[in-house]
């Protein structure tokens, strides 16, 4: 059974920086995949960023292209997502999601709200 907890969300200001994290219980190379999604007050949740299998081939959406880095950061068994120049249309839940053969698990999500 793995589990995700997500942290590191808060309120920034436009044009600031977050930087969300999705601590893997018990491994986080048990992993086939990983992503972190988002879902804004009213809209459907959406992909933000994705980690394969390989921890090389990211990919984002084009809303975020440039400005957010999905990683993994090895020493705290976790996957992180750096957020910079931050914009009001970026406010909504951080979700991480990860991957084992024919399983999804989900987190909890943690709030991120950017102001103007």
């Amino acid at each position: 059974q793995v589990q995700l907890a997500e942290s590191g969300g808060g309120s920034v200001q436009v044009g600031g920086s977050l930087r969300v994290s999705c601590v893997v219980s018990p491994s986080i190379f048990s992993l086939t995949e990983m992503a972190w999604y988002r879902q804004a007050p009213g809209k459907e949740r959406e992909l933000v960023a994705r980690l394969p299998r390989d921890f090389i081939s990211t990919s984002y959406a084009d809303s975020v292209k440039g400005r957010f880095t999905i990683f993994i950061d090895n020493a705290r068994n976790a996957l992180d997502l750096q957020m910079n120049n931050l914009k009001p249309e970026d406010t909504g839940v951080y979700y991480c999601r990860a991957w084992q053969p024919g399983i999804t698990y989900w987190g909890q999500g943690t709030q991120v709200t950017v102001s103007s």
